[in-house]
């Protein structure tokens, strides 16, 4: 895949699937997508996310890519109450970084998961009867090529309107 002209890919970056609920993505919308919090069971994986790096939001239940930020921060912890989920009422999502927003969208216009299981390749390792298990934990490194996929679809659905 050609990855010139489609977004911010720079040199070293990494690419994250950020699997969260509705009720925490929304929190982060509110924040105008100015920062993100991680579980505190993910605090490995978390620091391995570095100013620069993308993450992708797929809403739980919804099984749809509802949009894109870009790290601007090296991960910090806070355990202050920012985020709130109804099913882990004690978590506080400590491990946080500050984003900026790359591209996002309307509810209506979320990408769904499953027509993605035959396109990146990072889902191709489970059955295609099975294709939720990809998304299974809330944070997972992918490939540059599916992360270029998934921004050009974006942005094609960001263009429709």
């Amino acid at each position: 895949m050609d990855l010139q002209g489609i977004g911010p890919l720079k040199g070293n970056m990494s690419f994250w699937i950020v699997v969260t609920g509705l009720e925490i993505y929304e929190k982060t919308k509110e924040l105008e997508f100015k920062k993100h919090g991680f579980k505190s069971t993910r605090n490995k994986l978390a620091q391995n996310i570095a100013s620069g790096d993308c993450l992708i939001f797929y809403i739980t239940g919804k099984k749809q890519f509802a949009g894109i930020v870009e790290v601007t921060s090296k991960v910090i912890y806070d355990d202050s109450r920012v985020w709130q989920s109804k099913k882990k009422p004690d978590e506080m999502y400590p491990f946080r970084v500050n984003t900026k927003p790359v591209i996002t969208l309307e509810e209506d216009k979320w990408l769904n998961a499953e027509t993605y299981h035959e396109r990146l390749m990072w889902t191709k390792k489970w059955p295609r009867k099975n294709w939720t298990l990809a998304y299974q934990g809330s944070l997972r490194e992918i490939p540059k090529n599916d992360y270029a996929i998934l921004l050009a679809d974006f942005k094609s659905t960001k263009k429709q309107g």
